[in-house]
């Protein structure tokens, strides 16, 4: 299971399990954790964080963050946010061509979150969820030995 914490809904907490279910508590839930720690095991080792800073452009709200695990950084992340759209996929083309603008080549394909849900209304949990993916890739990734120059 994973808690994570979002600025932009500071009195939730997220609870997700992996390919499963997910719950939407308040801040106390991780009181309620820290009672039941007989049962669930905390991994401080693994916790990964993004910071950074937020833009609004016309409709889309833009953030752009630094991700770190521990005290290094180990990639960006960028969030878009098309405000007047609540169903994502009816403006899954309209965010591609905003993110192209800038991102180019490096263009994300759609998210895995719009797999089953086509006309379901995009909320927090599916914001959390695509964090939570991007974590996870980001803990595999193996750091390349640097090799040594002659």
């Amino acid at each position: 299971m994973y808690v994570l914490h979002n600025s932009e809904y500071p009195l939730s907490c997220f609870a997700l399990f992996e390919n499963g279910p997910w719950l939407i508590a308040d801040t106390n839930f991780d009181v309620l954790m820290v009672k039941l720690k007989g049962f669930f095991q905390s991994a401080k080792a693994s916790k990964i964080e993004t910071r950074g800073t937020r833009y609004q452009y016309c409709d889309f709200l833009v953030k752009v963050g630094t991700v770190t695990m521990g005290p290094s950084a180990r990639g960006i992340s960028v969030e878009v946010e098309y405000g007047p759209c609540v169903v994502a996929s009816d403006c899954w083309s309209l965010l591609l061509e905003f993110l192209q603008s800038f991102l180019g080549s490096h263009t994300p394909g759609a998210p895995s979150v719009f797999g089953n849900r086509h006309d379901a209304v995009y909320g927090p949990a599916d914001t959390m969820i695509q964090y939570m993916e991007l974590f996870n890739k980001i803990r595999k990734q193996q750091q390349v030995p640097v090799a040594g120059i002659r």
